[in-house]
């Protein structure tokens, strides 16, 4: 069975600072476009069948500067609806609602075009996502890449693991790096997480 790529875009401003950035789409810095960079040797040694891409801009700049094939944009690739959190950090949250994880709480409301997503909803797209690339990878005709964010992906590989959306909360994901999603055994399983070369 082929392996699943799961790749991190690179920094943006907002990562940087840890701001939570659904919606908002911004560019890579160039810290972010030097990040992307230096995952070409990693993703050129991989036989690619398939690219999928959220439509943010800092996912299609990646997979550019990646050097990966001009991807299919996904809609179900873009990054959790932060609802009313939008823009602010984890530390902001916790002066108003201590305690709160986003793994497990979701988000607060936000306005009617952007109303927020519960880690359930999330793990929904993630499903639809794996539900359309199964055939893909059982194929076995190369590997498949989405290029996407943190939060989503960390949802995704929970649900391709088996697990609820909730347990992404137990995978960090850095920017400008890849997840490798296999199996061992016919199972999924973890072959490389935060890789920036293989």
């Amino acid at each position: 069975m082929s392996e699943l790529l799961l790749v991190r875009h690179g920094e943006t401003e907002w990562s940087r600072n840890g701001r939570h950035t659904g919606c908002t789409d911004l560019p890579l810095t160039a810290h972010g476009e030097e990040q992307a960079r230096a995952l070409r040797p990693l993703l050129s040694g991989r036989k690619i069948a398939q690219v999928y891409a959220s439509p943010m801009v800092r996912a299609l700049r990646t997979a550019e500067l990646a050097g990966l094939a001009p991807p299919q944009i996904d809609p179900d690739l873009r990054e959790w609806d932060y609802g009313g959190y939008e823009g602010i950090t984890t530390a902001e949250i916790h002066r108003e609602r201590p305690g709160w994880y986003l793994f497990s709480d979701g988000v607060a409301p936000g306005p009617d075009e952007h109303p927020g997503e519960s880690p359930e909803q999330v793990g929904a797209r993630a499903d639809r996502v794996l539900a359309r690339i199964a055939p893909q990878l059982q194929a076995d005709h190369g590997d498949v890449a989405l290029v996407a964010h943190a939060h989503f992906l960390r949802v995704l590989a929970a649900r391709r693991l088996g697990l609820p959306a909730a347990a992404g909360g137990l995978f960090t994901f850095e920017t400008g790096t890849v997840g490798v999603l296999g199996t061992e055994h016919d199972r999924p399983a973890v072959v490389a997480w935060n890789a920036r070369s293989l």
